[in-house]
């Protein structure tokens, strides 16, 4: 004889309803100390110069930026194949790369991170978790204007 079926006992997944975006403002950054971060691949030469421009745009904004940090993709011979990847989908930088920024953003007592690169809505959401404080895209800060 054939055995009845079992009935699977686990929960069914439920996935979350996405959150309300709320758009990036002027506000956000509005006399708030923030850490610049910026990701690069080793083919853009001028990344400092783009970092320097994004940090005259947030003081234009009244930000003041507490420090800087920078990755680069590409610069070992493993990075080189995948150099305009990011490193993770979820968050754009390597997973030691974010808690280094976390370490510097408790020690600047910065309010917000900036990121250069545009953040998709996820990559947004997680990183301000991990970080601890807001985590918005200078495009967003721009286009809020």
């Amino acid at each position: 004889m054939h055995q009845p079926r079992r009935r699977d006992r686990r929960p069914a997944r439920r996935v979350p309803p996405e959150p309300a975006q709320r758009p990036a403002s002027r506000h956000t950054v509005m006399g708030a100390d923030v850490v610049l971060v910026g990701f690069f691949s080793a083919k853009q030469k001028d990344f400092a110069t783009v970092m320097a421009s994004a940090a005259t745009e947030l003081a234009a904004r009244g930000a003041r930026v507490v420090a800087q940090m920078v990755q680069r993709r590409g610069v070992s011979d493993g990075g080189v194949q995948k150099m305009g990847l990011p490193y993770s989908s979820r968050t754009l930088l390597s997973y030691g790369k974010v808690r280094e920024a976390a370490q510097v953003c408790d020690r600047a007592r910065a309010d917000a991170v900036v990121f250069v690169a545009s953040l998709t809505a996820r990559q947004q959401r997680t990183l301000t978790a991990m970080l601890g404080r807001p985590a918005v895209s200078l495009s967003h800060i721009l286009a809020a204007d």
